[in-house]
């Protein structure tokens, strides 16, 4: 092996380059992506002269980066909010498409060049940088603004569009391409008319593997209770789905979307997340460096005159059709110019697409040198354009409102506050199971992938994770959340994550359980004034406190959890009844009994209508029901409980 042909040696050189180089451009105010492509500039062919011969090799390895970037994407996008911006991904996506090739076209065949290499590479420089464009919305935390929607709309749609683009250049080249490879398989065994269907086909078969294939899979994984090999699961999926997607003729990109869209409700939704984003950052930073590193300034050089028209060209034409475009769709002035300049540049498939059609000759090789400059230098221009929109327009953009709408809780008018409760065992079911009755929704973790199944059967929002994980928790939003309640056997757990929450320094409010008074004092001395040692009475007593922080009065909170005392006592005086308690349980029994009692929460609260808070005249009657259950009555828990 030599120096100049080492892989490793140059992928490590174009890692150097962005740890080194990132934190001194971002000193400037600038973005890590312009850092990304400098870096490669500095030690490309032009410059340094580090990166060997390997540079093409790990710009195809790093590539993968952004299969990830869109698988999680995929995921954070429910099929059910797919299906509702159908109209916007069609709409803004044909008609960035369409008038940006019709445009260039039109004017390229004005200075005398040939049909179809302008056709050609009109449809080439259409294309946006899904990689470039997803990175800025995602460290300007914009994706869920009206540009950003409207950014992700269009080029999800470019990379649907890359399959029927591939498909037609060899018409316009006006000769079959003879696959040489076997990288298509499954689509040459189709009947040929069926082989145009090759997005809904490839669709179908990930729809079918995500419920038939991939949950299950996930599932007994999750059985063995080791973190890493759901990390490994998780590489094999993306890896998995992007093979498949090729052997089909789709691109692996829409492929890890469609993918990851069809895992969006599941319970691994978080834990997929946290173990393929640090994954994702490093593949998509060199990546960047990649893409400037393979600058040709020889070709520059040469026809300097033509590449910069080009270049200027293409920026002019597709910012001017993408600020018509939002124009139409009446998005305001700030967010349409953002919409217009993030997508302005020429994107990565463009590469794709310009060696497809030097294959096929459509272009020759100066041609194709010339095109991959131009792709390339307009890459570039994205970050600076940015900075001048951050200077002059950005004051003025405000985001959506994303916050789920607030509801009324049985009519009583209380906001609903994000809410996460950490672990689902006897103590963090009793608090989940009142809020629930009580059309609290909340986001659970739990580590038991049999218990995450039948919770989200009976329409709990809970995922699978270790919520010791910042990751996970970042994952489930705890940016956004205002009640913490944490309900894991192990206390030293729960004081994990307190800490973590305090070294984030989150305004939230936490409520914790403690399982003796050691735990307590813990948590008393780390500034929790919530905590509530374990028994049944103080895990309602703690729901009754999170029902009284969401703008319940409290009177009828504490009255919601004794009339839960009072049907819980009833289930397990029945279940008592059914069931041989000499013989014990196992653990899958013990959660079939769990599952027992939500059916049961579910049919005594449905008709159970809340008191108004002016009828206080009820209080006796209730207090005597109360009583006559013979369970004792749980005083209000706090710090007080502890002496």
């Amino acid at each position: 092996m030599t120096h100049e042909n080492s892989f490793s040696l140059t992928a490590l050189t174009f890692l150097g380059a962005a740890i080194i180089i990132v934190p001194l451009v971002k000193k400037f105010g600038l973005s890590s992506i312009i850092g990304y492509i400098l870096g490669g500039i500095i030690i490309g062919p032009f410059c340094l002269k580090l990166t060997g011969t390997q540079t093409e090799g790990v710009m195809e390895a790093t590539e993968f980066g952004v299969i990830m970037l869109l698988f999680l994407v995929g995921l954070e996008m429910e099929p059910k909010k797919f299906w509702t911006m159908r109209k916007q991904i069609f709409g803004l996506g044909v008609a960035q498409m369409g008038l940006t090739v019709l445009i260039l076209t039109s004017i390229l065949i004005l200075f005398d060049w040939e049909r179809n290499i302008a056709f050609a590479a009109s449809l080439c420089f259409a294309m946006s940088s899904t990689a470039i464009v997803l990175q800025t919305l995602t460290e300007r935390q914009v994706m869920n603004t009206t540009a950003g929607e409207a950014s992700f709309s269009t080029l999800l749609f470019q990379d649907i569009a890359v399959i029927p683009i591939l498909a037609f250049l060899p018409i316009i080249a006006h000769q079959e391409v003879v696959n040489d490879t076997e990288s298509e398989f499954i689509i040459q065994m189709l009947p040929e008319w069926m082989q145009s269907f090759s997005v809904i086909i490839g669709g179908g078969i990930l729809f079918a593997l995500g419920h038939f294939v991939f949950i299950p899979f996930l599932r007994y994984v999750s059985t063995s209770g080791m973190s890493e090999l759901l990390t490994a699961s998780s590489l094999f999926l993306v890896i998995g789905v992007s093979e498949l997607m090729v052997a089909v003729g789709l691109s692996p990109a829409l492929g890890a979307f469609i993918a990851g869209m069809m895992l969006a409700n599941s319970e691994f939704r978080n834990e997929l997340e946290s173990n393929i984003e640090p994954m994702k950052g490093i593949l998509l930073a060199v990546f960047f460096v990649s893409v400037g590193a393979m600058i040709n300034f020889n070709i520059i050089f040469d026809d300097y005159i033509l590449i910069f028209s080009l270049v200027g060209l293409v920026l002019v034409v597709k910012f001017g059709v993408l600020c018509l475009i939002g124009k139409i769709y009446k998005i305001d002035f700030a967010q349409n110019l953002f919409y217009a300049f993030t997508l302005s540049q020429i994107g990565e498939f463009a590469f794709v697409l310009l060696g497809f059609s030097r294959k096929i000759s459509i272009f020759n090789n100066q041609l194709y040198a010339q095109f991959m400059a131009v792709t390339t230098i307009t890459m570039l221009t994205t970050p600076i354009l940015l900075i001048i929109y951050d200077k002059f327009i950005s004051p003025s953009i405000k985001p959506k409102n994303t916050r789920e709408s607030d509801f009324d809780i049985q009519k009583m008018g209380l906001q609903q506050k994000k809410t996460i409760i950490v672990g689902f065992g006897f103590f963090g079911s009793t608090v989940g199971r009142l809020l629930k009755a009580n059309k609290i929704s909340a986001t659970i973790l739990d580590h038991d992938a049999e218990r995450v199944k039948i919770l989200r059967d009976y329409g709990f929002k809970v995922y699978y994770g270790d919520a010791t994980r910042w990751s996970i928790l970042e994952s489930s939003g705890i940016h956004e959340a205002e009640i913490l309640v944490l309900c894991l056997d192990n206390p030293e757990e729960n004081m994990r994550i307190i800490e973590l929450v305090k070294k984030k320094k989150l305004n939230l409010k936490i409520f914790v359980r403690a399982r003796n008074r050691l735990d307590a004092e813990l948590f008393f001395k780390n500034g929790i004034d919530n905590f509530y040692r374990e028994t049944m009475g103080t895990a309602v007593n703690m729901a009754v406190d999170v029902l009284h922080e969401m703008g319940m009065r409290k009177y009828t909170a504490r009255r919601m959890g004794k009339r839960f005392e009072l049907i819980d006592a009833a289930s397990l005086k029945k279940m008592a009844e059914e069931n041989n308690l000499d013989a014990g349980f196992t653990m899958k029994e013990t959660i079939q009994r769990e599952q027992l009692l939500l059916s049961e929460d579910s049919r005594n609260f449905e008709s159970y209508q809340l008191i108004e808070e002016n009828q206080e005249d009820e209080n006796e009657s209730l207090d005597d029901e109360i009583t006559n259950s013979n369970k004792p009555s749980n005083e209000d828990n706090s710090q007080l409980n502890l002496f």
